[in-house]
């Protein structure tokens, strides 16, 4: 299979000079699950928005299912469907009323409708409270309503913001489930942007990091974390001073500062540099608070290329993406 979306110099540009996508290139290939990472002002909504029609680009071109951007929105839009993080399913609605409403606003005809709310309903496990009232559903039957809503139309995309924010643990691993069986069962691409970088690891087959605007790597899960070719150690002192004098340590790949009094340290393998890390630490009488050691993961891929921590989006954010769904619906 080929890709589904590809952009070339993909470029927005606000009040002629702040570049919010910097000549962006990407290539997601039909049926995968695609990640989407970046701090917040990276460009990522804005990279959505254009993808789906919100906004055109300033320069540059994308083509998603083979319909450009900017020239055949309305062509983009019925091929694709928005799950955005904010809830937006109407509470004085049943689910299955939900549903039907959202199918009547892309002309589904009604028998097809039935047919498709059905089977939805079936994949997620909902049939059950399908005609209960939506304000008496819990945060993951929401949900799981959501996820669905945007597949009333058959879409051949799906874009995912944040799909299991601020579900606990077990019930955001059960979310992560019918993510998996929706693409698997209905050949869906998905794209996906989430700050649970445990979310990205355990569904996205490739992941594109950006910041300003700019692809800074792409890969998938295991090549990212084997890119960083290390385990971090990071150590905070009691006094900035002596966090500096970790620079000065021999025989390790790297110390860069992480926030106050705090330092990262990249070795080889913590399991044989430990002890002379700590060696270090006694023999020039430096006063540790905490360290720590982590073996490589999507959140210390994300600290290398970033430079930063990965950190919840604005709630504006989750605002304007309800609108951008409800205009998507118009």
């Amino acid at each position: 299979m080929g890709d589904i979306i590809i952009t070339r110099d993909l470029t927005k540009v606000y009040h002629g000079h702040i570049k919010a996508v910097d000549n962006l290139n990407i290539n997601i290939g039909e049926g995968e699950i695609y990640g989407l990472l970046g701090p917040n002002g990276a460009g990522k909504t804005t990279t959505i928005n254009m993808l789906t029609t919100r906004i055109a680009s300033s320069s540059g071109t994308a083509t998603v299912n083979g319909y450009d951007i900017n020239k055949e929105s309305l062509k983009v839009r019925k091929t694709i469907g928005v799950v955005p993080q904010d809830l937006t399913a109407d509470e004085d609605l049943t689910g299955r009323e939900n549903l039907t409403m959202v199918s009547q606003f892309y002309d589904v005809p009604k028998q097809e409708a039935r047919e498709r709310i059905e089977n939805l309903l079936k994949l997620v496990d909902m049939t059950e409270p399908a005609d209960r009232y939506v304000k008496t559903y819990s945060g993951g039957m929401r949900k799981r309503l959501e996820l669905i809503v945007g597949l009333v139309h058959n879409p051949k995309i799906l874009f995912l913001d944040e799909p299991t924010l601020g579900l606990d643990i077990q019930t955001r691993s059960q979310m992560w489930e019918y993510v998996r069986q929706i693409q698997k069962e209905l050949d869906v691409t998905i794209i996906l942007t989430s700050h649970y970088l445990e979310e990205i690891d355990a569904l996205a087959d490739r992941v594109s990091i950006i910041d300003h605007g700019k692809v800074l790597v792409t890969g998938s899960p295991q090549e990212l974390k084997s890119s960083l070719n290390g385990d971090i150690i990071t150590i905070t002192f009691r006094e900035q001073n002596e966090a500096d004098a970790m620079k000065n340590i021999p025989g390790v790949l790297e110390v860069t500062d992480s926030g106050p009094n705090t330092v990262r340290v990249k070795v080889s393998n913590a399991d044989e540099s430990l002890p002379d890390v700590i060696n270090f630490i006694s023999t020039n009488k430096l006063s540790t608070m905490k360290l720590t050691v982590q073996k490589p993961s999507l959140d210390e891929v994300f600290l290398e290329y970033t430079g930063k921590d990965i950190r919840v989006e604005d709630p504006g954010d989750a605002r304007k993406m309800m609108m951008n769904m409800r205009r998507l619906r118009q």
